[in-house]
């Protein structure tokens, strides 16, 4: 039997992966699927303690990276990794991409050394799928309300972020899936459904 699947959603600041991620475990849910929703930084006690520092008090990179590490570490161990294992599917808002997207390409780490960390601290755990969802940074910037410290970050930072995803979805394409976040709500949510029937996994969880 095919275990359950592990799906992350990634993008910039402001692109709307929140609110995906929270459809798709509410559809999975209205459809008797047994789904975990997380996301990163945060996902327990200790992530939501750490989530606070990184998004709200100013750390340099060095110090940053390895905070985003011990919350997925964390996380990865006691979260994901036992759901995973008891069968539920997990639909995390962030993850290890974020890692080598924002610390790699966009604050200027070594990303070979980055995937490294990574899978010392995931213990090599990765997605089954993830959904990139793109979009301009200036049109991204305007969705948030009360910014963090990284949406404050200057367009550039930003705009090497967004190049980092892009060239990690062109490096893995089986993985990633990348939607255009222009799009409206419901084509979005359609693309999702359409790409998890499309990988097998709608099929055998709704038998």
């Amino acid at each position: 039997m095919r275990h359950a699947p592990f799906i992350t959603f990634e993008g910039i600041e402001g692109a709307g992966k929140t609110t995906l991620s929270q459809w798709l475990a509410d559809w999975l849910h209205q459809h008797a699927i047994p789904a975990l929703l997380t996301c990163e930084p945060g996902g327990s006690a200790l992530g939501d303690a750490i989530r606070q520092w990184l998004l709200q008090h100013p750390i340099d990179p060095i110090t940053e990276l390895l905070l985003f590490l011990a919350n997925r570490s964390h996380h990865v161990r006691t979260v994901i990794g036992p759901a995973l294992q008891a069968g539920r599917w997990v639909i995390s808002d962030r993850y290890a991409d974020s890692t080598l997207a924002y610390q790699g390409y966009g604050r200027g780490l070594d990303i070979e050394w980055l995937h490294q960390l990574n899978r010392f601290a995931t213990d090599g755990l990765q997605p089954n799928l993830t959904f990139l969802i793109d979009l301009p940074v200036e049109q991204a910037l305007t969705r948030a309300r009360t910014p963090n410290r990284f949406e404050r970050e200057q367009l550039e930072f930003h705009r090497r972020v967004r190049e980092g995803y892009l060239h990690l979805a062109e490096r893995e394409p089986v993985r990633f899936r990348v939607l255009d976040g222009t799009q409206p709500l419901d084509a979005l949510q359609e693309a999702i459904l359409g790409a998890l029937r499309a990988g097998g996994w709608l099929q055998e969880a709704e038998r």
